[in-house]
Protein backbone atom coordinates (compact mmCIF):
# COMPACT_ATOMS: atom_id res chain seq x y z
CA UNK A 1 0.00 0.00 0.00
CA UNK A 2 2.77 2.78 0.86
CA UNK A 3 4.43 1.70 -2.11
CA UNK A 4 1.47 2.28 -4.23
CA UNK A 5 0.84 5.68 -2.79
CA UNK A 6 4.13 6.44 -3.19
CA UNK A 7 4.22 5.73 -6.84
CA UNK A 8 0.63 7.16 -7.36
CA UNK A 9 2.34 10.53 -5.22
CA UNK A 10 5.42 10.72 -7.90
CA UNK A 11 3.82 10.35 -10.77
CA UNK A 12 1.19 13.60 -9.63
CA UNK A 13 4.40 15.52 -8.45
CA UNK A 14 5.66 15.01 -12.43
CA UNK A 15 2.96 16.36 -13.91
CA UNK A 16 2.70 19.13 -11.64
CA UNK A 17 6.15 20.04 -12.21
CA UNK A 18 6.31 19.04 -15.88
CA UNK A 19 5.09 22.91 -17.32
CA UNK A 20 8.17 24.71 -15.04
CA UNK A 21 11.22 22.12 -16.03
CA UNK A 22 11.75 24.21 -19.43
CA UNK A 23 11.64 27.66 -17.77
CA UNK A 24 13.86 26.19 -15.10
CA UNK A 25 16.47 25.26 -17.57
CA UNK A 26 16.29 28.13 -19.31
CA UNK A 27 16.94 29.74 -16.13
CA UNK A 28 20.17 27.64 -15.43
CA UNK A 29 21.01 28.39 -19.03
CA UNK A 30 20.87 31.92 -18.69
CA UNK A 31 22.73 31.86 -15.11
CA UNK A 32 25.59 29.72 -16.66
CA UNK A 33 26.23 32.21 -19.07
CA UNK A 34 26.66 35.00 -17.33
CA UNK A 35 29.03 32.97 -15.01
CA UNK A 36 31.21 32.77 -18.27
CA UNK A 37 30.59 35.98 -19.13
CA UNK A 38 31.45 37.61 -15.28
CA UNK A 39 34.73 36.33 -15.87
CA UNK A 40 34.70 32.72 -14.59
CA UNK A 41 36.69 29.82 -15.47
CA UNK A 42 34.38 27.18 -16.45
CA UNK A 43 35.48 24.50 -13.39
CA UNK A 44 34.56 27.83 -11.21
CA UNK A 45 31.41 28.25 -12.62
CA UNK A 46 30.72 24.46 -12.35
CA UNK A 47 31.20 24.36 -8.81
CA UNK A 48 29.21 27.32 -8.19
CA UNK A 49 26.31 25.91 -10.19
CA UNK A 50 26.67 22.78 -8.30
CA UNK A 51 27.05 23.76 -4.70
CA UNK A 52 25.59 27.41 -4.85
CA UNK A 53 22.25 26.29 -6.55
CA UNK A 54 20.57 29.46 -6.10
CA UNK A 55 20.15 31.68 -9.36
CA UNK A 56 19.18 35.02 -7.83
CA UNK A 57 21.95 34.71 -5.41
CA UNK A 58 24.32 33.74 -8.14
CA UNK A 59 23.64 36.61 -10.24
CA UNK A 60 23.61 38.75 -7.25
CA UNK A 61 27.13 38.00 -6.32
CA UNK A 62 28.79 37.91 -9.74
CA UNK A 63 28.93 42.07 -10.43
CA UNK A 64 30.27 42.10 -6.84
CA UNK A 65 33.23 39.41 -8.03
CA UNK A 66 33.51 41.13 -11.17
CA UNK A 67 33.94 44.34 -9.12
CA UNK A 68 36.41 42.57 -6.81
CA UNK A 69 33.94 43.68 -3.99
CA UNK A 70 35.05 42.19 -0.05
CA UNK A 71 34.47 38.89 0.44
CA UNK A 72 32.23 39.35 2.77
CA UNK A 73 29.82 41.88 0.83
CA UNK A 74 29.59 38.93 -1.73
CA UNK A 75 28.69 36.46 1.24
CA UNK A 76 26.10 38.77 2.79
CA UNK A 77 24.52 39.88 -0.56
CA UNK A 78 24.16 36.24 -0.98
CA UNK A 79 22.85 35.13 2.10
CA UNK A 80 20.23 37.84 2.16
CA UNK A 81 19.07 37.37 -1.50
CA UNK A 82 18.41 33.35 -0.11
CA UNK A 83 16.71 34.54 3.11
CA UNK A 84 13.44 33.84 1.45
CA UNK A 85 14.94 29.31 1.55
CA UNK A 86 14.47 29.88 5.28
CA UNK A 87 10.79 30.24 4.75
CA UNK A 88 10.61 27.74 2.72
CA UNK A 89 12.73 25.34 5.52
CA UNK A 90 9.75 26.78 7.97
CA UNK A 91 7.07 26.01 5.33
CA UNK A 92 8.56 22.22 4.64
CA UNK A 93 9.98 21.37 8.55
CA UNK A 94 7.00 20.49 10.22
CA UNK A 95 6.26 18.01 7.18
CA UNK A 96 9.71 16.34 7.31
CA UNK A 97 11.09 16.59 11.03
CA UNK A 98 10.50 12.95 11.55
CA UNK A 99 13.53 12.73 9.03
CA UNK A 100 17.06 12.11 9.71
CA UNK A 101 19.21 15.72 9.25
CA UNK A 102 20.87 14.03 6.84
CA UNK A 103 17.97 13.66 5.03
CA UNK A 104 16.46 16.81 5.46
CA UNK A 105 19.87 18.55 4.68
CA UNK A 106 19.64 17.38 1.06
CA UNK A 107 15.68 17.80 0.82
CA UNK A 108 16.78 21.39 1.86
CA UNK A 109 19.62 21.54 -0.59
CA UNK A 110 17.60 20.60 -3.58
CA UNK A 111 14.68 22.35 -2.88
CA UNK A 112 13.74 25.52 -4.81
CA UNK A 113 11.11 28.10 -5.12
CA UNK A 114 8.92 26.50 -7.58
CA UNK A 115 9.32 22.62 -6.07
CA UNK A 116 7.94 24.47 -2.33
CA UNK A 117 5.32 26.49 -3.64
CA UNK A 118 3.75 23.70 -5.56
CA UNK A 119 4.41 21.27 -2.53
CA UNK A 120 2.49 23.43 0.07
CA UNK A 121 -0.11 23.57 -2.67
CA UNK A 122 -0.57 20.31 -2.29
CA UNK A 123 -0.35 19.70 1.03
CA UNK A 124 -0.97 22.81 3.05
CA UNK A 125 -1.93 21.19 5.95
CA UNK A 126 0.88 20.11 8.59
CA UNK A 127 -1.49 16.69 9.06
CA UNK A 128 0.19 12.95 8.68
CA UNK A 129 -0.75 12.10 4.80
CA UNK A 130 0.67 9.44 2.64
CA UNK A 131 3.00 10.30 -0.26
CA UNK A 132 4.06 13.43 1.04
CA UNK A 133 7.83 12.88 0.81
CA UNK A 134 7.46 10.85 -2.13
CA UNK A 135 5.84 13.87 -3.92
CA UNK A 136 8.57 16.32 -2.50
CA UNK A 137 10.93 13.94 -4.43
CA UNK A 138 8.97 13.95 -7.65
CA UNK A 139 9.58 17.86 -7.44
CA UNK A 140 13.11 18.75 -6.87
CA UNK A 141 14.80 15.88 -8.60
CA UNK A 142 13.87 17.27 -11.92
CA UNK A 143 13.62 20.81 -10.46
CA UNK A 144 17.27 20.44 -9.74
CA UNK A 145 18.11 17.77 -13.24
CA UNK A 146 16.54 20.69 -15.26
CA UNK A 147 18.40 23.65 -13.57
CA UNK A 148 21.85 21.56 -14.01
CA UNK A 149 21.27 20.36 -17.33
CA UNK A 150 20.24 24.01 -18.55
CA UNK A 151 23.30 25.27 -16.57
CA UNK A 152 25.85 23.19 -17.71
CA UNK A 153 24.90 23.96 -21.12
CA UNK A 154 25.09 27.80 -20.90
CA UNK A 155 28.81 27.33 -18.89
CA UNK A 156 29.93 25.28 -21.82
CA UNK A 157 28.49 27.30 -24.78
CA UNK A 158 28.62 30.61 -22.86
CA UNK A 159 32.09 32.10 -24.39
CA UNK A 160 30.45 31.10 -27.90
CA UNK A 161 26.97 33.29 -27.27
CA UNK A 162 27.43 36.97 -28.69
CA UNK A 163 26.08 39.61 -26.38
CA UNK A 164 23.78 40.63 -29.52
CA UNK A 165 21.80 37.73 -28.48
CA UNK A 166 19.91 39.81 -25.13
CA UNK A 167 20.53 36.88 -22.94
CA UNK A 168 20.95 39.45 -19.82
CA UNK A 169 17.02 40.83 -20.95
CA UNK A 170 15.96 37.00 -21.17
CA UNK A 171 17.79 36.21 -17.65
CA UNK A 172 15.35 39.19 -16.22
CA UNK A 173 12.30 37.64 -18.21
CA UNK A 174 13.07 34.45 -16.49
CA UNK A 175 13.26 35.95 -13.15
CA UNK A 176 10.02 37.53 -13.52
CA UNK A 177 8.36 34.28 -14.45
CA UNK A 178 9.61 32.93 -11.11
CA UNK A 179 8.81 36.34 -9.07
CA UNK A 180 5.27 36.86 -10.50
CA UNK A 181 3.57 33.51 -9.17
CA UNK A 182 5.34 34.32 -5.97
CA UNK A 183 3.96 37.22 -5.16
CA UNK A 184 0.31 36.78 -6.12
CA UNK A 185 -0.46 38.41 -2.05
CA UNK A 186 -0.46 42.22 -0.55
CA UNK A 187 2.31 41.73 1.34
CA UNK A 188 4.59 39.98 -1.30
CA UNK A 189 3.59 42.72 -3.63
CA UNK A 190 4.15 45.10 -1.46
CA UNK A 191 7.55 44.16 -0.85
CA UNK A 192 8.66 43.55 -4.38
CA UNK A 193 7.27 47.22 -4.99
CA UNK A 194 9.36 48.90 -2.86
CA UNK A 195 12.43 46.93 -3.12
CA UNK A 196 12.51 47.89 -6.79
CA UNK A 197 11.64 51.36 -6.12
CA UNK A 198 15.11 51.00 -3.48
CA UNK A 199 17.38 49.21 -5.96
CA UNK A 200 16.35 52.13 -8.38
CA UNK A 201 17.08 55.03 -6.24
CA UNK A 202 19.91 53.21 -4.30
CA UNK A 203 21.62 51.78 -7.67
CA UNK A 204 24.77 54.26 -7.20
CA UNK A 205 25.92 52.48 -4.24
CA UNK A 206 29.12 51.01 -4.46
CA UNK A 207 29.67 47.60 -4.29
CA UNK A 208 25.92 46.96 -5.42
CA UNK A 209 24.97 47.47 -2.44
CA UNK A 210 22.02 48.96 -3.42
CA UNK A 211 20.86 45.46 -4.10
CA UNK A 212 21.42 44.10 -0.48
CA UNK A 213 19.60 47.30 1.35
CA UNK A 214 16.57 46.97 -1.32
CA UNK A 215 15.96 43.50 -0.58
CA UNK A 216 16.63 44.07 3.73
CA UNK A 217 13.87 46.76 3.20
CA UNK A 218 11.54 44.82 0.81
CA UNK A 219 11.41 41.75 3.18
CA UNK A 220 11.11 44.15 5.97
CA UNK A 221 7.95 45.83 4.07
CA UNK A 222 6.42 42.66 3.11
CA UNK A 223 6.58 41.67 7.05
CA UNK A 224 5.23 44.19 7.97
CA UNK A 225 2.08 44.08 5.46
CA UNK A 226 1.81 40.57 6.45
CA UNK A 227 1.58 41.20 10.26
CA UNK A 228 -1.10 44.05 9.54
CA UNK A 229 -3.11 42.43 7.57
CA UNK A 230 -3.28 39.19 9.71
CA UNK A 231 -4.24 41.61 12.66
CA UNK A 232 -6.60 42.78 10.47
CA UNK A 233 -7.90 39.52 9.75
CA UNK A 234 -7.79 38.86 13.74
CA UNK A 235 -10.00 41.85 14.79
CA UNK A 236 -12.41 41.04 11.66
CA UNK A 237 -12.91 37.58 13.03
CA UNK A 238 -13.23 39.07 16.75
CA UNK A 239 -16.23 41.21 15.61
CA UNK A 240 -17.95 39.09 13.34
CA UNK A 241 -18.52 36.30 16.50
CA UNK A 242 -19.83 39.24 18.60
Amino acid sequence: MSFESDQAATKAALKVGAPTWFGVGAWGLVVGVAMIKAGLTVPQALGMTLIVFAGSAQLSSLPLIAAHAPLWVIFVTALVVNLRFVIFSALLSPHFSHLPWRTRAWLGYLSGDFSVTLFIQRFPEFADAKGKLAYLKGLIFPNWTAWQLGSVIGVLLGSQVPASWGLGFAGTLAILCIMLPLTMNRAAAAGVLVAGVVAILAFGMPYKLGLLLAVVIGMGIAMLVEEWSESRRDRQNGEGKQ
